[in-house]
């Protein structure tokens, strides 16, 4: 169903889904390029500013409304103190890698508002960030597709065995009951 929604829409998909969180919006983003239906370029473009301006926004939100955002969510509160406290003196190594953690992407930018993280030094990074992300996954999405492509034309081509082999088992089963009976009525 991703699949057909990058298909049909393409890099809006793109956009909407890096903006929220997007691993796997841009993995398939970086498939489809792979089988033609976008561009690779385009995919990376489309996923950087997503990813970019998803996490400016969250960053911004919650250096304006996160204490009383927090306050109606505390399954979140959490997730968000755990990541203010990993924080401590690694700050700008965090906002250069959290994207690639899992779970974290969403409230990183939260948590560094709240933690009170330069607004100018997190759009500088995060810009840095999101570039590298978006080359990498969106390049392994598209890779992705060409070992996918080469493994469906290696099954293609086993199919055939497969069904030979299948087909001779089942005649020489069918053989080997017709001789069996043949057998069972000489003995009696």
């Amino acid at each position: 169903m991703l699949v057909d929604l990058i298909e049909r829409f393409g890099y809006l998909v793109i956009f909407v889904g890096t903006f929220f969180e997007g691993e796997t919006v841009l993995v398939f983003g970086g498939f489809a390029a792979h089988q033609g239906h976008l561009t690779l370029a385009g995919v990376i473009v489309t996923a950087f500013l997503g990813s970019y301006a998803g996490d400016q926004v969250w960053f911004h939100l919650a250096r304006r409304y996160g204490r009383l955002w927090l306050a109606r969510r505390p399954k979140l509160l959490g997730r968000v103190e755990r990541v203010r406290v990993r924080l401590g003196g690694h700050a700008d190594w965090f906002v250069l890698t959290f994207r690639f953690l899992y779970g974290i992407r969403s409230v990183g930018p939260m948590a560094l508002a709240m933690s009170g993280y330069p607004a100018r030094r997190f759009l500088a990074l995060n810009g840095i960030a999101a570039a590298v992300w978006a080359i990498v996954v969106g390049t392994a999405g598209y890779l992705f597709g060409e070992a996918f492509e080469l493994m469906l034309g290696q099954v293609k081509d086993m199919q055939i065995k497969i069904l030979g082999a299948i087909a001779a088992a089942v005649v020489a089963a069918l053989i080997g009951h017709w001789l069996y009976r043949r057998w069972l009525k000489r003995q009696a």
